[in-house]
């Protein structure tokens, strides 16, 4: 397929103002300026001056996991039964036939990590996955990519209402940190006995196997954290465990931007284009991704569907823009900035040579709110 007459964002280098772009099978085969346009005899869409960009990444939501107008039947993000659950996998839990994977694609979000809520203090297992497909098999670019961990007011709210533990943030960092140091115990004595076969094996334990890879570097620990206070809790709890940490949401990210600058912490900032529905959302405010920004901190931008309908992704990427973010860094965070934190540059977030081909094309600005999508292809196959 040749993609010809467009603006070409490439969100690696230098926009190409008057460009194209080639595919062969689910690959990006070549792109260049509309001098050096080459001959084919497959299909060929027109942009007529449209923007083309890569498909768009959402890196925080729980697209199927809350089914689109259902209840409880379509309720499958918390198991709200035991405070620590890290071996629940959003695999068994996504239903790719609920209608707003059609609605993410259609807007152009090809890429998305869902997973489980933030109801206890060690969710479950986060992945990563193409929004087009019928087979959640067919639709994983890695699974598990993170494992989900929530502090402050989630937590406690869910437990105090049984009267368990946890009711305090110290009792939620304290069942991390013990889920933590079991996994840790667990890894050294499967380490041990691969060394002297004449050891006996811990037993079998499902918990700690699912945070094996955290401790090996394989996987993310993803960490739900609204407050400036409970941010630093997990930022300590990272640092203890030496985990690759994200932080998700960081909603008062902007009161300690220069601490977080400084460690140069991985931000996914958002939703902010919603209600302070609790109270530890009373500092929310739009003007936090460009805060982070100035500060030398490059989040990126997410929408927690259900919260914000992932469609929205390009408005949440407006609304920061006009409340102070910067444009170009803006558009980096809604593809290649949550493809970095996410290690995943390799395969979206960018126009390369040799990327998974997908691509969105708006009739205008991408951020304007009036601009509609034209064309939107998923590993090379056009979906829009």
């Amino acid at each position: 397929m040749l993609i010809q007459n467009a603006r070409v964002f490439t969100m690696e280098g230098a926009l190409i103002e008057h460009g194209w772009l080639e595919t062969e099978g689910n690959r990006i085969k070549a792109l260049g300026a509309m001098d050096t346009v080459p001959v084919t005899t497959g299909e060929v869409f027109d942009a007529k001056g449209g923007s083309l960009l890569p498909g768009l990444v959402d890196a925080h939501t729980h697209l199927g996991m809350w089914e689109d107008s259902l209840g409880f039947e379509g309720d499958d993000g918390n198991e709200k039964t035991d405070p620590s659950t890290p071996h629940l996998s959003a695999v068994d839990a996504v239903n790719p036939l609920d209608r707003c994977f059609s609605e993410a694609r259609e807007a152009g979000v090809t890429t998305v990590v869902t997973g489980p809520g933030s109801a206890n203090p060690v969710s479950g297992q986060l992945i990563a996955m193409k929004t087009a497909g019928r087979r959640i098999d067919d639709m994983l670019l890695k699974a598990p990519i993170a494992i989900k961990f929530a502090l402050g007011e989630n937590p406690k709210t869910v437990y105090h209402d049984r009267d368990e533990t946890p009711t305090t943030r110290m009792a939620t960092a304290a069942i991390i940190r013990e889920q933590l140091l079991k996994t840790m115990r667990y890894r050294q004595k499967l380490l041990a006995c691969r060394e002297n076969e004449e050891l006996e094996e811990p037993e079998f334990d499902y918990k700690c196997e699912a945070l094996l890879p955290l401790f090996s570097g394989e996987v993310q620990a993803h960490f739900h954290a609204h407050r400036a206070d409970d941010i630093f809790t997990a930022l300590r709890i990272a640092k203890e465990f030496e985990l690759d940490a994200v932080i998700v949401h960081a909603t008062e990210g902007h009161l300690i931007a220069e601490e977080l600058a400084a460690g140069q912490v991985k931000v996914l900032s958002g939703p902010f284009l919603c209600d302070r529905s609790k109270p530890e959302l009373k500092n929310q405010t739009p003007t936090t991704p460009g805060q982070l920004v100035k500060a030398g901190l490059f989040p990126a931008l997410i929408t927690d569907h259900p919260v914000i309908p992932t469609q929205y992704l390009t408005l949440c990427a407006a609304l920061a823009v006009r409340e102070g973010m910067d444009r170009a860094a803006a558009l980096r965070a809604i593809t290649i900035r949550p493809a970095e934190i996410l290690h995943l540059e390799d395969r979206v977030g960018s126009l390369r040579v040799g990327k998974d081909a997908d691509l969105v094309v708006f009739d205008g600005d991408p951020l304007d709110f009036y601009a509609h999508t034209t064309f939107v292809a998923v590993n090379g196959k056009r979906v829009k």
